[in-house]
């Protein structure tokens, strides 16, 4: 079920950009299916978006969260009862960054795929969470009165249709209960079809597709993975907040918790970033987001969310597969490992950032996977976050 998700995500991100030819084998231009990359443009693709996809600036500020070093790990990987160290793991998974936090402190950076500590890298579905969280601070700033409110209070034009009565938190949580199809091999289905074009001038093309779904079951009773959904909390966020989602990161969380370089966020076909999909950033910014959300959300000193956001946005709402528990819940787009006492958030073709709170230890990989998604690959990542865990609570 979760290969599935992850795909028609990634199929909506390709469909962002129409498909063109792919012959050559460095950074496709623009018009490029990012889900078509040969290796070579995976690797100078994904850490040069901005040259290649319409997007806005997430501005850093004056200061840098410290990262200071730490007492060096070197944890070894079991894969198919073979052991493997980090440097074959990564040469073998194709991971261009990985950074351990232990206690705030770097035990663990390393690079690959030519791609230095200066370089950002594409998040594919880790932005998801950051949107989310985008909700918690215009609830602490009272943009967004509560999670109980309707979206159509937020979202206007939303009202008469499958959304009516669904909340902000079902929102979040993938719960909404309009009927969604997330079948990435179908051309006809809502992934393979939504907000590719501007079709009521006025109305972001995602809502204009969104707001003709029907209600399939009672909201608030079923998970189901809705890639248009999280581009929608976005719209949802930037119309309560009125602003746009990039400058309201950067005045939350970028610039005041000290994030080292500017990022930037994709834009959709109408000019708005996409909630669902595709920041880019430096490795040890993907890890202070971690250390950002572990901190409970506090930056520059304030509350940024609410103080008891970060602890409910990274627990179990819903059963991801009732009939799979070992399949984890979800939170606040957050994904939920109760087994492993982890929260995730994860992007197609090995972007992640796990976190165990308990042990105070964030881990952030960045990759260029050659599929999108696999349980082989997904056991793969288990096995390495798994041994660095091992290594790093000795």
């Amino acid at each position: 079920m979760m290969l599935k998700m992850k795909l028609a995500m990634a199929a909506m991100t390709a469909a962002l950009l129409p498909a063109a030819a792919l012959a050559q084998e460095t950074p496709p231009p623009i018009g490029a299916s990012v889900l078509m990359w040969s290796p070579d443009q995976q690797k100078d693709g994904y850490k040069a978006m901005e040259k290649l996809a319409a997007h806005k600036v997430v501005a850093r500020g004056a200061k840098v969260f410290p990262l200071p070093a730490g007492k060096t790990i070197d944890p070894k990987v079991s894969i198919g009862g073979k052991e493997m160290s980090v440097e074959a793991y990564m040469a073998a998974y194709r991971v261009s960054g990985l950074l351990v936090i232990k206690d705030g402190k770097v035990i663990l950076e390393r690079y690959g795929l030519e791609r230095g500590p200066n370089d950002r890298w594409t998040s594919f579905s880790v932005a998801k969470s950051m949107t989310s969280t985008l909700v918690g601070a215009a609830i602490q700033d009272g943009y967004i009165k509560s999670l109980n409110d309707p979206v159509t209070t937020y979202i206007p034009e939303l009202k008469g249709g499958g959304y009516d009565g669904v909340t902000v938190g079902q929102l979040i949580t993938m719960t909404s209960g309009v009927k969604w199809n997330e079948d990435y091999t179908d051309l006809n289905s809502d992934v393979a079809k939504v907000g590719l074009s501007v079709i009521e001038p006025g109305v972001n093309p995602v809502v204009s597709y969104m707001r003709r779904l029907p209600r399939d079951v009672t909201p608030g009773t079923k998970f189901n993975y809705s890639t248009g959904e999280t581009d929608l909390v976005g719209v949802l966020v930037s119309n309560a907040v009125r602003k746009p989602l990039a400058q309201y990161l950067s005045e939350k969380i970028w610039a005041p918790f000290g994030m080292e370089q500017d990022a930037i966020w994709v834009e959709d076909v109408a000019g708005h970033e996409r909630g669902g999909c595709c920041m880019s950033m430096t490795l040890r910014d993907y890890g202070r987001i971690g250390m950002f959300i572990l901190g409970g959300g506090k930056a520059g000193g304030k509350q940024v969310v609410p103080a008891s956001w970060t602890k409910e946005a990274t627990a179990s709402h819903i059963p991801v597969d009732p009939a799979h528990p070992e399949a984890g819940g979800y939170g606040y787009f957050w994904w939920v490992n109760p087994k492993a006492k982890s929260y995730e958030a994860l992007g197609i073709f090995g972007q992640s950032i796990t976190t165990f709170p308990q042990d105070k230890l964030v881990i952030a990989i960045n990759s260029a996977w050659p599929a999108a998604d696999t349980p082989e690959l997904n056991a793969a990542r288990d096995s390495l976050t798994a041994a660095i865990r091992t290594a790093a609570v000795k």
